[in-house]
């Protein structure tokens, strides 16, 4: 069986820790709980008929008060880059994070997931910055923890990518 480090990445209150919880527990809570520091959490996931043991670190969210401690992000073989969709400022700030875990970690795969679909009548983000994401190749999905929809997929999707690169 294969083990990976998978990091989430992205500002603070995008709906890292909700993501992780609807994949790996199958449930959401409306209450929020801020990250201290890193929570690790663990999945099984079977992708293209491999078994993979998905380690999850849940890191705190970057904003003008703290800042993502890269040292945490070390040895990681990917990495969900989480927005708001309805904050547009966690998409340019999760691009600038892009950029950042480049420089700090490698060229790993990454899979750069807007959260919060369920809000869509709140939604800040436009077809055209989901175009330009697009245009540079990246790996896009809506997703909602609340929902579930794209959950399972973002994960699916990294593990592909990685499991790509290992052969």
């Amino acid at each position: 069986m294969i083990q990976k480090k998978i990091c989430m990445l992205g500002s603070f209150a995008v709906g890292k820790t909700s993501l992780i919880r609807r994949f790996v527990e199958s449930i959401f809570s409306e209450t929020y709980h801020t990250t201290v520091g890193v929570k690790i959490d663990k999945k099984l996931l079977s992708v293209d008929g491999k078994e993979l043991n998905l380690v999850l670190w849940d890191l705190y969210g970057d904003d003008e008060f703290q800042k993502i401690r890269w040292s945490y992000c070390q040895g990681a073989s990917g990495y969900l880059l989480v927005a708001d969709g309805s904050r547009r400022a966690t998409f340019d700030k999760a691009i600038l994070l892009q950029d950042r875990a480049r420089q700090e970690i490698g060229p790993v795969p990454f899979v750069f997931v807007l959260n919060k679909c369920d809000l869509v009548d709140e939604w800040e983000i436009d077809p055209e910055m989901e175009a330009s994401l697009a245009a540079k190749n990246w790996t896009l999905l809506r997703s909602s923890a609340k929902t579930g929809q794209g959950v399972e997929e973002a994960f699916s999707q990294l593990a592909r990518k990685i499991i790509q690169l290992v052969g």
